[in-house]
């Protein structure tokens, strides 16, 4: 058997890699706008989008090739509305005024299918509270941070320095990186893909 990673992400792969699980990543190819605004449309939530885009990537990869694969997705819930990635720097630093000084949810999503079926999932939510940072802190922040900031939903890395931009923090700290892992590992020891 073998441990299959459905994600280009570099943030879900540093946490693989720093719980020493051997896998390989392969790229699934869907197509996630699209799963998205289908989705909202029919009234599905942000915590909804993320568990089916995580299944869309495993079961993808997973009628490909064989043994166990990793899907994973992550959304930003602000009071309900679904925030995607920024594209330029200039929107993360909106996206960031927008979330200043407020609570949003990271809901993270991960599922592991084999030969085409989904066997395992799990959808973890944290709590996320930003300070009410200046205008120049933020300026500084993504001066700082540049294109790095565009790699998460909320525009920061918590593992960098996008810790600074918040006052309180609730939740599984590898599900605020994208992936879920305790649960995760369990699986994985119960097939024999990590020692128990």
């Amino acid at each position: 058997m073998s441990v299959i990673l459905a994600s280009k992400s570099a943030a879900r792969r540093a946490v693989l890699d720093g719980a020493a699980v051997v896998y390989e990543a392969v790229i699934a190819g869907v197509d996630e706008d699209a799963v998205k605004v289908e989705m909202l449309a029919n009234g599905a939530g942000p915590r909804d989008v993320a568990e089916a885009l995580a299944e869309r990537k495993a079961l993808v990869v997973s009628l490909a090739r064989p043994g166990l694969v990793i899907g994973a997705d992550q959304t930003l819930d602000l009071d309900g509305k679904l925030y995607d990635k920024a594209p330029d720097l200039h929107s993360a630093g909106t996206r960031l005024k927008v979330l200043r000084g407020k609570t949003h949810r990271l809901h993270s999503a991960v599922v592991v299918a084999r030969d085409g079926v989904p066997i395992w999932r799990e959808v973890v939510t944290a709590t996320l509270t930003m300070r009410d940072f200046s205008d120049a802190f933020l300026e500084t922040y993504l001066a700082t941070e540049g294109e790095a900031a565009l790699g998460s939903v909320g525009c920061y890395r918590l593992e960098g320095p996008g810790a600074q931009l918040f006052s309180r923090i609730e939740g599984d700290y590898f599900a605020i990186l994208g992936l879920p892992l305790m649960g995760l590992l369990d699986l994985l020891r119960q097939h024999g893909e990590i020692p128990a």
